[in-house]
């Protein structure tokens, strides 16, 4: 039986994470959406870089086949940014990535995964910024 579902892997990209990390990261989830039902198309998978400010994105209709999107996640560029900056890359996947543009399914339930060293610039911010988010649905 099918389970459909549309995942969004949110990646924290600061200084703190470092360029070895970041590429294992990278590596690892190339191996799990290598694991997923992505050709059927029962699951598209996004994903966005974040740090002081939102990186590379990925769209949940960009890449529809395993290949194509291990390989896009693979080419992605650390950028060594700044500080961690979680609330604006919440607001990021809400308002941009979680819509019919960007390949969103409104039948279909979402689910964002966010992967951070969890030093945030502002705790407190991010806290609130978690729960503004899950009451308006991310």
């Amino acid at each position: 039986m099918a389970c459909p579902v549309d995942i969004i892997f949110v990646l924290d990209e600061s200084k703190t994470i470092g360029i070895t990390d970041f590429s294992l990261l990278k590596s690892f989830l190339s191996q799990l959406v290598g694991k997923l039902d992505v050709a059927s198309g029962n699951t598209r998978v996004g994903l966005v870089t974040y740090s002081s400010d939102v990186g590379t994105t990925i769209n949940l209709n960009d890449h529809l086949s395993v290949a194509e999107l291990q390989h896009a996640i693979t080419s992605v560029s650390y950028r060594a940014g700044g500080v961690t900056q979680m609330p604006d890359a919440l607001a990021y996947v809400r308002t941009k990535m979680l819509t019919l543009v960007a390949g969103d399914r409104t039948n279909v339930p979402n689910v964002v995964v966010v992967i951070t060293d969890g030093q945030f610039s502002n705790f407190t911010a991010t806290k609130v910024s978690i729960k503004i988010n899950l009451l308006q649905g991310l």
